[in-house]
């Protein structure tokens, strides 16, 4: 009798641990000491070598396996979103879990991810924006589009929200002019301007970034350090992690190495940890965190 007592009130621990969230004792113990150890290393790393050091990697589920963009909100969530599809996925980047999803109304080839103000913006590879809210876990939610009319002018892959300036900043991966392919090129579209507000374009020649080697570098994204206001920037074929300053001077340039084979998406942290997202090659795609700067 004292047997069955004991497995019936071991059932309804279990039930009720199941009921709250999923996560065990031990589950949720481990996943904070995922997140003690981050912030220990953030508190104990000083020396500028660690910069290249992770000081975490997380592989990620098959349904993130192209992942893109990334973006923070202001309460620091990080967010993504597959290449070409419309799922945004929120993602716990200190403790290496998925918190949830939902899904855009809208399809297309989405590219960019960022987070202006209030809302969430997508950005597809010729210029056209999606605004929405967040949603529930597994909820649909409605957007409003805006196309920019720069198809022809470029095809993109990375978007950030400049608070400075109230505007967004478009990374252009491919510009339609061959004439730019020896340059950075950027588009900043003003979001105080109104219905006629007009992307403008900022051209930043290679050649004046001191100790970069390469001839192409074709963003895939690009976010704002908070602190410094820089663009931040990186390119999955060149294998480069780029900061820029907003006037177009480099502060950073250098390789991401082997352990990047596809990097895809790009943020900063107000507590200085850089992300950068990797899609799937060889292995799983991955999300990898390091000090920063």
């Amino acid at each position: 009798m004292k047997t069955t007592r004991l497995a019936l009130t071991i059932l309804a621990v279990w039930l009720t641990c199941a009921c709250s969230g999923g996560e065990g004792p031990s589950e949720t113990t481990m996943l904070e000491a995922r997140a003690a150890r981050i912030s220990k290393s953030l508190a104990d790393s000083t020396s500028a070598a660690d910069a290249d050091k992770p000081i975490a990697r997380w592989n990620l589920p098959a349904e993130l396996a192209e992942i893109s963009g990334l973006a923070l909100t202001p309460d620091q969530r990080l967010f993504a979103h597959n290449d070409e599809t419309a799922r945004i996925t929120e993602i716990d980047y200190r403790r290496g879990t998925i918190v949830k999803h939902f899904v855009v109304a809208e399809t297309g080839d989405f590219e960019g991810l960022t987070y202006a103000g209030d809302h969430f913006i997508l950005l597809t590879s010729n210029g056209v924006l999606y605004e929405f809210t967040e949603g529930e876990n597994g909820e649909r939610v409605d957007c409003t589009t805006l196309d920019l009319q720069l198809g022809k002018e470029c095809e993109f892959e990375g978007v950030t929200y400049d608070a400075n300036t109230n505007s967004l900043v478009l990374a252009c991966k491919n510009p339609g002019d061959k004439k730019l392919e020896d340059a950075i090129v950027l588009y900043r579209y003003p979001l105080s301007g109104g219905d006629g507000a007009k992307p403008t374009m900022q051209v930043i020649p290679l050649a004046d970034l001191k100790e970069n080697t390469w001839k192409k570098l074709r963003p895939t994204d690009i976010t704002v350090d908070p602190s410094s206001g820089n663009y931040v920037m990186v390119s999955a074929q060149e294998r480069a992690l780029l900061e820029i300053t907003p006037a177009g001077e480099a502060v950073v340039v250098r390789s991401l190495g082997d352990r990047h084979p596809q990097a895809e998406g790009v943020a900063v942290t107000r507590d200085h940890i850089l992300i950068i997202s990797d899609e799937a090659s060889s292995a799983a795609a991955t999300l990898t965190l390091y000090r920063w700067p």
